[in-house]
């Protein structure tokens, strides 16, 4: 359902001294996204009617990074605090439009959390065991009087424990109103939006304090510590959804989501598992510990051992996989089919009940059914400048430690011998091999140290 008078102005001018970094600060990633990617999309899952990025440090390198969202681009060209920074994006607000101010280090806040704000004029709040560092609420009945910032604070408000996400909800034209009227009389010298509080309380229209169930949603990321305090909690809730829908998660602390993981009945992920990208993970598909999927989508029953590396895999049956298996992107497998250890997959296409079940390269190929690949086979599908295919039709057998000269064609039910160099067509249901003829020298002496 859309917000047709919503605008959500999202925060994201600040280098982020603090993390020692190169990077913007705001395109740091938790769970393979980058924090403002996440705000983002937590933002556009409210349907407003116009989002504007507050932008400034790096600013060409944020708008690269988001070159595919319709948003407003507001720069603040000295960072000269929070309410400074929303008064450059208000140039974007209509008269009859409410705002919502989010800030782009701050990804753990969800929408069901902004849901809540349904006052005309509210702060998102929580409650903090140890509230060190954040601004402290001074609450009135569910009304705020102000919020003290902790360098600001006397000793009675430092003990405070119900603080400040920084995020606010106001009609616009009340907000344009009071950020005109701040002022930087403080210890940091800036013009603070927590100011406009106080500001409300005194023109009669004080703001409600909504607080958040999860006190984890005020958390941002000022350096690497805090960054990797949001990747622990982040990837603690996304092991929780999957445990409640059924996942089985033996050591849930130890698997790593990056990206987008859906899984369907009885899955089971093993310890120190990661997932990168988008994967698919159909009915009782297992993945052994210590491997790694990247935008994968495996069938029903398809099995992965330990230590097995897919990236751009797709299988359409139950197939086992692994131990030890490198498969890369364009890599097909059938029903039935086997991948083995220390074997890696290009581009190959492997059909029903074929297996290739040990220490093999199969790079651009096509594999038919019922194919055995034995041990040491390689396609040589590259001749430095071009990449070839090869072929092998069902039923062939291919005897260990053979090299396939691409491009050729193994014939349906044909037999490679094994050592041997294919560089032409290997009809169908013949044995073809090369080789040298095989002789001992009787007077071969074994060389000696001098």
């Amino acid at each position: 359902m859309s917000n047709p008078n919503l605008h959500i102005i999202i925060l994201a001018a600040g280098a982020g001294t603090r993390m020692h970094s190169d990077k913007l600060k705001v395109l740091h990633e938790v769970a393979g996204r980058s924090m403002i990617q996440h705000v983002l999309n937590t933002a556009k899952s409210l349907n407003p009617a116009q989002i504007t990025v507050v932008c400034g440090h790096q600013k060409e390198t944020l708008k690269q990074a988001l070159t595919s969202e319709s948003v407003n681009w507001a720069e603040q060209t000295e960072q000269l605090g929070t309410g400074h920074a929303v008064q450059q994006a208000m140039s974007f607000v209509q008269k009859n439009e409410s705002v919502l101010v989010l800030y782009g280090d701050a990804p753990l806040v969800e929408a069901e959390d902004l849901q809540t704000m349904q006052s005309e004029a509210c702060v998102l709040t929580a409650h903090l065991d140890d509230p060190t560092g954040y601004g402290r609420i001074i609450n009135q009945d569910g009304l705020i009087a102000a919020i003290v910032e902790q360098k600001d604070a006397n000793q009675d408000q430092l003990e405070i424990q119900e603080v400040n996400s920084g995020i606010i909800k106001a009609p616009a034209e009340d907000l344009r109103r009071w950020l005109q009227q701040l002022d930087n009389n403080n210890s940091q010298g800036e013009y603070y939006l927590t100011d406009v509080i106080a500001m409300a309380t005194e023109d009669g229209k004080p703001f409600q304090a909504v607080q958040a169930d999860q006190a984890d949603i005020v958390k941002g990321a000022n350096d690497m510590r805090q960054l990797a305090d949001l990747e622990a909690i982040y990837q603690r809730r996304l092991a929780g959804r999957l445990l409640q829908q059924g996942v089985r998660m033996p050591r849930p602390e130890t698997v790593d989501i990056r990206g987008e993981l859906n899984c369907g009945r009885d899955v089971v992920l093993d310890k120190n598992t990661l997932f990168v990208g988008d994967n698919r993970l159909a009915e009782g598909v297992q993945i052994g510990a210590f491997s790694m999927l990247e935008n994968c989508d495996l069938a029903a029953g398809t099995v992965v051992e330990p230590h097995s590396m897919l990236s751009g895999v797709k299988t359409s049956g139950a197939c086992t996989i692994g131990p030890f298996a490198r498969l890369r992107p364009g890599t097909e497998l059938a029903q039935g089919s086997k991948v083995g250890n220390f074997v890696e997959m290009k581009k190959a296409k492997v059909g029903e009940n074929s297996k290739a079940s040990h220490l093999s390269y199969l790079g651009d190929a096509e594999i038919g059914d019922n194919v055995n690949i034995g041990a040491g086979t390689i396609t040589c599908n590259y001749d430095g400048v071009n990449k070839f295919t090869t072929v092998i039709k069902e039923g062939a057998f291919i005897g260990s430690d053979s090299q396939l000269v691409a491009p050729v064609t193994i014939g349906a039910g044909a037999t490679i011998g094994a050592g041997s160099t294919i560089t032409k067509d290997a009809p169908d249901n013949q044995l073809t091999l090369s080789r040298s003829r095989q002789r001992s020298v009787a007077d071969w002496q074994k060389p000696s140290k001098k």
